[in-house]
């Protein structure tokens, strides 16, 4: 009698330590969703600065893209130069 009564007790222990797994996660899962951020409201201060912000971005890209071009040109520009040098050197020889 001894035995079944330990085994229904473990059982109901275990039953007790899932239910309170199980509510500690959900618990932790609301928390989580009620703290974030991304979910509060976006107010007008922020639309705005979002728009200040691409805008920057924007310039940004296009002032990178216009120095890869220059860099471009400036390599090509070399390289030419290097080649009519090689060019003038072997004619020479």
């Amino acid at each position: 009698m001894n035995n079944i009564l330990s085994t229904k007790t473990a059982k109901s222990a275990a039953g007790r330590f899932c239910a309170l797994l199980i509510a500690g996660c959900l618990s932790s899962v609301a928390f989580a969703q009620a703290s974030d951020p991304a979910a509060a409201p976006v107010t007008h201060a922020d639309k705005k600065a979002a728009k200040q912000q691409a805008k920057a971005d924007k310039k940004a890209a296009v002032a990178q893209a216009k120095a890869d071009k220059e860099k471009t040109e400036a390599q090509a520009d070399a390289d030419k130069a290097s080649a009519e040098a090689n060019l003038k050197d072997a004619k020479k020889q």
